[in-house]
């Protein structure tokens, strides 16, 4: 959860942020710097350390930092935590470990960027920015190739940074002017709408492979000429309906009045059926690095197996919800002659409460309810334990979520959903080894429970 950090461990993490623990652009041009950093030698964080004349106002870089890290998603790096000591603003975000999108577009060095890992940007991308309009949160500043970040599996999330309000020193847009939006140029204020132009120029990224000026692409388009818009290096990758889907998307977002583009949900929606043909584990599709990346032989996992090898937490809970509780038969029932009586009546409303925050994603919430189920005491719940597992993870909680599914395991022992949600846990506390053993275990249970190799 969200916590507030010394410059101490701040500049311990990071070895005095040290010039070769950079990640981000540096130089006179670009005062605020993004370290890579490790807390107590293990958990790796990035570290965003401002000016000294970012943010006078200590209590207001709190509020919004701490507004800001309620937020928890799997389409963001979260934030972790802040400092604010004397005249130090740092902000503590989850650790990306592959890179931007800008490095995989435009300076790639021994393949580009395939199509099929194209769309799943976009439409993750959408996903952020819907889930943060969700939150009240729909004012990104500066959003361009440099905010999305590959995670170590290979999927592409979105700063937090750019989510946090403006501080007195900065501008809204440091790129070049020919692609900021229309009304920044009038008012040098942004809307939600100026966000959804610059998800446009990110749109002729993609596209393209290259920066292309918006006002240069939207002629392109205006003439048909997609070809000179297209990347060279897609042909054979791209449908024509993909693409043309793509540049009419992008010319929406574009539009010059702000209220002729489309919205996150629009967004989502309209990107939703270009994913049927993005099945493959996100970790393939890309030239990553080898060194975050699991990797093990070709085992035969169930969708929720290969969700939890994929990390693709979003997969996840779509299954444990599609499953329900029909795994807790004959774990629960020993107990219900106690349900008249008013502490069993509080755990199962516990419950109730816990199995809606879950339906609606709001992991938090799951967490605190199912935890007062589980701590009632008077029912035992396998599945309880693996959503909660699960909402632990989406909460930046791996250790707690190990606890869970190891408990949930303990409970049921040839339960395989208990060792695929082990092994997300281990790989989520970088223990790879130890998370494919357990694969491989749930894998097997499957296979016995079956009557043959996993589905």
């Amino acid at each position: 959860m969200f916590q507030e950090y010394s410059f101490e461990q701040l500049r311990l993490a990071t070895s005095g942020f040290a010039l070769e623990n950079i990640v981000s652009e540096h130089g006179e041009k670009a005062p605020n710097i993004v370290y890579k950093g490790k807390l107590d030698a293990q958990r790796r964080i990035a570290v965003k350390r401002f000016n000294k004349f970012a943010w006078p106002d200590p209590r207001q870089f709190l509020e919004e930092a701490k507004s800001v890290g309620q937020l928890r998603n799997n389409r963001l790096a979260n934030l972790l935590g802040c400092c604010c000591e004397g005249d130090e603003r740092l902000l503590v975000a989850e650790y990306m470990p592959n890179e931007t999108l800008a490095k995989h577009l435009f300076h790639w060095e021994t393949e580009p960027m395939k199509w099929s890992m194209r769309l799943r940007v976009v439409y993750y991308l959408a996903e952020a920015l819907e889930y943060c309009t969700s939150k009240d949160r729909d004012l990104y500043h500066d959003l361009h190739a440099y905010r999305v970040l590959f995670d170590a599996f290979g999927n592409p999330r979105l700063s937090c940074f750019g989510l946090m309000k403006n501080s007195r020193d900065g501008k809204s847009y440091s790129t070049n002017l020919a692609f900021t939006p229309p009304e920044y140029l009038r008012n040098g204020r942004i809307t939600p709408e100026s966000v959804i132009y610059s998800f446009g120029t990110l749109l002729l990224d993609v596209l393209s492979g290259k920066h292309i000026p918006p006002s240069h692409a939207l002629d392109l388009i205006r003439d048909r000429n997609f070809n000179m818009l297209m990347d060279s290096c897609l042909e054979g990758q791209i449908s024509n309906e993909d693409g043309t889907e793509l540049v009419r998307l992008a010319s929406r977002c574009l539009q010059y009045e702000p209220r002729e583009r489309p919205n996150p949900k629009t967004l989502v929606s309209s990107l939703a059926p270009l994913q049927k043909d993005v099945e493959v584990p996100s970790h393939v599709l890309m030239n990553l690095s080898n060194g975050d990346k699991p990797t093990m032989e070709s085992l035969s996992l169930s969708p929720l197996g290969e969700a939890c090898f994929r990390m693709d937490l979003t997969a996840i809970h779509e299954i444990l919800e599609k499953i329900g509780y029909k795994d807790d038969e004959g774990t629960a029932n020993e107990l219900s002659f106690q349900m008249w009586t008013n502490q069993m009546q509080e755990t199962l409303n516990s419950k109730k409460k816990g199995d809606t925050a879950f339906r609606q994603k709001d992991f938090g919430t799951a967490i605190e309810y199912y935890t007062q189920f589980i701590d009632g005491g008077t029912m035992i719940s396998p599945t309880v334990l693996a959503r909660r597992s699960l909402c632990c993870l989406m909460n930046d909680q791996p250790q707690q979520a190990l606890s869970d599914a190891m408990r949930a395991l303990v409970i049921s022992p040839s339960w395989a959903t208990a060792c695929y949600l082990q092994a997300a846990a281990l790989f989520a506390l970088g223990m790879k080894d130890e998370a494919e053993e357990a694969l491989k275990d749930g894998s097997q249970m499957e296979a016995k429970s079956n009557g043959g190799p996993g589905y």
